[in-house]
């Protein structure tokens, strides 16, 4: 069987996407030019939130204008990537704060002798907030031009999957582990640095080891999780210990599939790695491939990148149909 590839989004919404970066950049270009000599060879680029807005932070003429040069392309690339149909006001907002916080920041340096004495009203939030507000109008009115089928809005995976044949008083079962390896050894580092924290730095140190034990002891237990489909339903726990586990009762399943989830579709529908929570959805996403997706009957989905999720689909289908549930 043949695993979908994940939706991509059209053209016409990626252009649409990409334009306000475009039209940012050549607009913050051009004012680069037009101010050229008005531009200090330092200017100040941070400021002090507790004195009036005063400089306390500079970066050199050429320095500022490829860090900004390149924030706006970054930001360009990543929303044109990952953009969804429903989030395309949200490219455009941050096309028209990012521009206008740039130029009020250019502007503000204009002619300055002495970058120390710069400084930056907070007009200037207020200011960037409103144009970004107004792109994001104008973003959201631009979403009609993407018919709604085009967009990978509620990625779906394919349609549940054929079931597996099982006799009347036959029963089964199917387990994988699956692991991410680059948790892991974020995982052991941060529970190795526990006790060298303690031994440098008795003090701060136990405040680090109290938050590398937090975020270190979780992250290995996410690590590597079992995954099992039987007569219970899904559950998901940890390798190595019973909890904590997640599991999706067989009574409340509507249906499994399978999905193919990459980099870009982790990112933009799970948020990221790990245990997540999304509207309409949750996951263990432990790495990209392969993923069972689970149907509850409240309309949520539930998803875990397994090996031979296949299997477990047709296999969960076959006790949901049998149960009565599909």
């Amino acid at each position: 069987m043949n695993t979908p590839s994940t939706p991509v989004a059209p053209r016409r919404l990626r252009a649409l996407a990409a334009f306000p970066f475009v039209l940012t950049l050549v607009g913050y270009l051009t004012l680069l030019a037009v101010w050229d000599d008005r531009i200090p060879d330092t200017l100040a680029t941070h400021f002090s939130g507790g004195d009036g807005g005063r400089a306390d932070g500079f970066t050199g003429r050429t320095a500022f204008a490829v860090i900004s040069v390149a924030l706006l392309i970054g930001l360009g690339t990543g929303w044109t990537a990952l953009v969804r149909r429903t989030a395309l006001w949200g490219a455009w907002a941050t096309a028209g704060l990012a521009g206008t916080l740039l130029v009020l920041l250019v502007r503000d340096n204009l002619d300055a002798v002495d970058p120390a004495r710069v400084d930056s009203p907070l007009t200037n939030l207020a200011l960037g907030a409103a144009v970004a507000a107004l792109c994001a109008f104008a973003g959201w009115a631009l979403t009609r031009l993407v018919p709604a089928g085009d967009g990978p809005d509620t990625p779906e995976g394919e349609p549940d999957a054929p079931r597996l044949t099982l006799g009347a008083n036959e029963v089964a079962g199917w387990t994988r582990a699956t692991a991410s390896r680059p948790l892991t050894v974020l995982a052991a580092l941060t529970l190795v640095a526990v006790p060298v924290g303690l031994v440098l730095a008795p003090w701060p140190g136990a405040l680090l080891a109290l938050l590398g034990l937090v975020v270190g002891v979780p992250g290995l237990a996410l690590a590597r999780v079992r995954v099992t489909v039987d007569r219970r339903g899904v559950t998901v726990r940890p390798s190595l210990v019973p909890r904590p586990r997640v599991r999706v009762p067989l009574d409340e399943v509507a249906g499994a599939s399978v999905r193919d989830l990459d980099t870009a579709a982790v990112l933009a529908d799970y948020g990221g790695w790990g245990y997540r929570v999304r509207a309409g959805r949750t996951g263990v996403v432990l790495h990209s491939g392969e993923a069972l997706v689970v149907r509850r009957d409240s309309g949520r989905e539930f998803a875990v990148t397994v090996p031979d999720a296949h299997t477990a689909a047709a296999l969960l289908n076959t006790l949901a149909e049998r149960h009565g549930k599909v």
